[in-house]
C-alpha cells in the first residue's frame, strides 16, 4: 500500500498516512484524463454569440424595386446581407456545446490523475490546516516552507480563515472534496490535501 509522510503547517513530519492503491496508486490512462479536461473545458463554452440574420434583421420585406426593366440586377429586400445593415450571412447562433461522460469513468479519470501525481512526488498531506485568524502572509508562509508557488488546497470541510487568507495568492486555489475535479488537478499539479480530506477522496472514488 502506498504511503505518504503527514506535515504540519510548520512543515514538521508528524506521522505517516496509508494512502488506497485503488484511488493514489492505480494505472494511469492518460486518454481518459484528456477526454475529462476536454469534457470540463466544452461543458464550461456558455455558446451564447450570435448575430441577426435577415430574418432578424428590421424592416420591410418590400423589393426595393420592380424585378424587371430597371437594367440591375433583381433584388428581393433590403434586409439582404448585401445591404448596408442587412442580415448576416451564415453568422455564429446560439449553440451548446456540452459533451459528457458516464460516472464510472470520470471517478476512473480522477483516479488516474492523482496517481500520476502521486507518482510524479506532486502530493502533499498535512493533518489539518487551522489558522487562527484570516492572514495571507501567514499562509503564503506555510506555503514556502513545503517550496510551494502553485498548489491545489483540499480540505474536508468548509475552512473560511484558510479560504479567505488564500484567495489573494497568486495560483492557489482552495476546494472542498465535493469539488475536486479533473482540470484543477491538471492544472495546478501540486496539491495539498488534509488527513480527512484524503479519507474521503477515497470512500467518494473508490471503484
Amino acid at each position: 500500500m502506498a504511503k505518504l509522510d503527514v506535515y504540519n503547517t510548520s512543515h514538521k513530519k508528524v506521522g505517516e498516512i496509508e494512502l488506497s492503491d485503488a484511488v493514489f496508486n492505480d494505472e494511469v490512462r492518460e486518454y481518459l484524463i484528456h477526454e475529462a479536461v476536454k469534457i470540463q473545458l466544452a461543458n464550461r463554452r456558455a455558446g451564447t454569440v450570435a448575430v441577426k440574420n435577415r430574418a432578424a434583421v428590421s424592416g420591410s420585406g418590400k423589393k426595393p424595386f420592380k424585378q424587371k426593366g430597371t437594367g440591375q440586377a433583381r433584388q428581393g429586400c433590403k434586409r439582404a446581407p448585401q445591404y448596408p445593415g442587412g442580415g448576416v450571412a451564415f453568422g455564429p447562433q446560439p449553440k451548446t456545446y456540452n459533451l459528457s461522460m458516464n460516472k464510472k469513468a470520470r471517478r476512473a479519470a480522477l483516479r488516474s490523475a492523482l496517481s500520476l501525481l502521486f507518482k510524479n512526488d506532486k502530493l502533499t498531506v498535512l493533518d489539518a490546516i487551522n489558522l487562527d485568524t484570516v492572514s495571507t502572509k501567514n499562509f503564503a508562509g506555510v506555503l514556502k516552507g513545503f517550496s510551494l508557488d502553485k498548489a491545489l488546497v483540499v480540505t474536508d470541510a468548509e475552512n473560511r480563515n484558510l479560504e479567505l487568507s488564500a484567495r489573494n495568492i497568486k495560483n492557489v486555489k482552495v476546494l472542498k472534496t465535493e469539488g475536486l475535479n479533473i482540470f484543477d488537478l491538471m492544472k495546478y499539479q501540486r496539491v495539498i490535501f488534509t488527513e480527512n480530506s484524503v479519507r474521503k477522496v477515497e470512500g467518494a472514488l473508490q471503484s
